[in-house]
């Protein structure tokens, strides 16, 4: 009997070591595929880097934890980075995990530093834009899990604008956005992480286009909400996403979303 109680004791303990490795590797091996999925579509879909210093994954609690997300300039930049995200929070259903349709409750993002860059007469936001109109002229299939979002919201968000050297003039103009929430995105099934990252980055340039207006100079918020408009009529997807802005925190952030709908308008030619 005693000899039977410790094979069993034995077995238990060799079981409790198999658990917990396995939770290990799966905690390891886990944050580095989602670090890695994440840096390689928003790369892909951008056109420049994108790198993340550190994911946590909590398979029982179904949150996801990002810290320090940065989106670099396009080459002829002077600084280096476009936008730096202090956080993301990510509310997932574990269980969709395993099915065709991820399914997440909510996303917030909070703590967005952005530096606008001017040269000439384009900047640094509007040039990774305009790389988006390439992929949506081809619609294909959402690569890897498609997803689907309650919420996204997008908090403190500051942007350095940094203007042309003029004589007697400021050359940086700090802006703060009001919040930006999305609701129900990816409802198409057409929402991988690749469209995602182009949609955040289309509403912050929204927000920056139309909170820009009488303060930034008139060529920047211009060719801005010209490429904005371009991309969304080419990105049937982006342009279905884009109307699902629905509120921020204020009324000057309203504006935002009302100039939002505008870029979503279609052209007369294009209702006939």
């Amino acid at each position: 009997m005693k000899k039977l109680l410790k094979i069993l004791y034995g077995i238990v303990f060799i079981v409790v070591i198999l658990i917990i490795l396995v939770v290990a590797l799966i905690h390891l091996f886990g944050n580095r595929a989602v670090k890695i999925g994440i840096e390689t579509a928003a790369t892909k879909t951008l056109n420049v880097g994108v790198s993340v210093e550190d994911v946590d994954l909590s398979i029982i609690g179904g949150k996801l934890r990002l810290q320090n997300l940065v989106i670099a300039n396009p080459p002829g930049y002077q600084h280096d980075k476009l936008l730096e995200l202090k956080s993301a929070n990510i509310a997932v259903d574990m269980k969709s995990l395993l099915s065709d349709v991820v399914e997440i409750r909510e996303i917030k993002l909070d703590g967005a530093n952005v530096v606008l860059e001017q040269r000439g007469v384009s900047n640094n936001i509007n040039d990774v834009i305009k790389a988006i109109p390439a992929k949506a002229e081809k619609p294909s299939e959402p690569s890897g899990k498609k997803l689907h979002i309650d919420k996204l919201e997008i908090s403190n968000i500051k942007v350095k604008a940094k203007l042309l050297p003029v004589p007697g003039k400021v050359d940086t103009i700090t802006l703060e956005l009001d919040p930006i929430v999305m609701n129900d995105l990816g409802s198409d099934n057409k929402l991988d992480m690749a469209r995602l990252s182009g949609i955040i980055l289309m509403a912050v340039a929204s927000g920056v286009a139309n909170k820009g207006t009488g303060v930034l100079p008139k060529e920047i918020t211009s060719t801005m909400k010209s490429t904005l408009d371009t991309t969304i009529k080419l990105g049937k997807t982006a342009a279905e996403e884009g109307k699902k802005l629905l509120k921020t925190g204020t009324d000057s952030g309203q504006e935002v979303i009302e100039g939002v709908k505008g870029l979503l308008k279609k052209p007369d030619k294009e209702k006939e």
